[in-house]
């Protein structure tokens, strides 16, 4: 696992984008196909990305995915993909046939987490018999949940189901969530974590043992890079 600290949470998302485009440039002629995750932090960098990298991304080579969803209309705030098509695909002119979002006005989170499920399988290509997203791009909770899996909920990272539904165990939201299948068979999994609340996840992450579902993935997920602006001592 490798980390890269930077002084504030715009140094970082800027960081993470040049990141994202020289890993895209470094072979020109592949299609990435890419999950993000939704959240304040990410929300941070769709903003600064729309505004300073909007010509220099090769966006025509980007499948653009989602990690997880709330169970939530697109025009609602909590919409993940709402919050990316309003800061970012819009502003970029992202073509609706390279993108893939969850729906989160599904009534059933179960059927649609299996829809998406098919979806993927369908659309990404396969490594040892699952779907490999090129990047995965993760975030993690003050209670170190990531992909909407929260502590108590670590069946999740061993399902063979690539998306399946959860629930936000502090105020019942219901959720679709991408599961241990996939984040363990992705190229790249890579940390956007900022904020000096975050601090206790930041050590569980890099000095600690499993302490969470972030910590976990952080620790067996084949390759993982950490981008924060939470420096640990020691």
């Amino acid at each position: 696992m490798k980390s890269y600290i930077y002084p504030a949470a715009t140094s970082t998302s800027r960081a993470l984008i040049r990141y994202i485009i020289d890993m895209m440039n470094r072979e020109p002629e592949r299609i990435f196909h890419i999950a993000f995750s939704g959240g304040t932090t990410p929300s941070l960098m769709f903003d600064i990305w729309a505004h300073e990298f909007k010509k220099e991304t090769p966006w025509m080579r980007m499948r653009i995915f989602w990690v997880d969803e709330r169970c939530v209309p697109v025009k609602d705030s909590d919409s993940n993909y709402g919050t990316m098509l309003r800061l970012l695909l819009r502003e970029v002119g992202m073509p609706d046939e390279f993108v893939f979002p969850i729906d989160g006005a599904c009534r059933h989170p179960e059927k649609e987490a299996k829809r998406y499920s098919d979806l993927v399988f369908g659309t990404v290509p396969l490594r040892r018999g699952f779907p490999a997203f090129d990047l995965v791009l993760l975030g993690a909770g003050d209670d170190g949940h990531t992909s909407s899996i929260f502590p108590g909920q670590e069946y999740l990272l061993s399902s063979f189901h690539p998306y399946e539904a959860s629930v936000n165990p502090y105020n019942g939201q219901p959720r679709i969530a991408m599961t241990g299948c996939l984040l363990f068979n992705a190229r790249k999994i890579v940390f956007l974590i900022t904020g000096k609340n975050k601090t206790d996840v930041v050590y569980d992450i890099m000095k600690s043992g499993d302490t969470g579902p972030a910590a976990y993935v952080a620790h067996h997920a084949e390759s993982v890079d950490i981008f924060t602006d939470v420096e640990i001592a020691g």
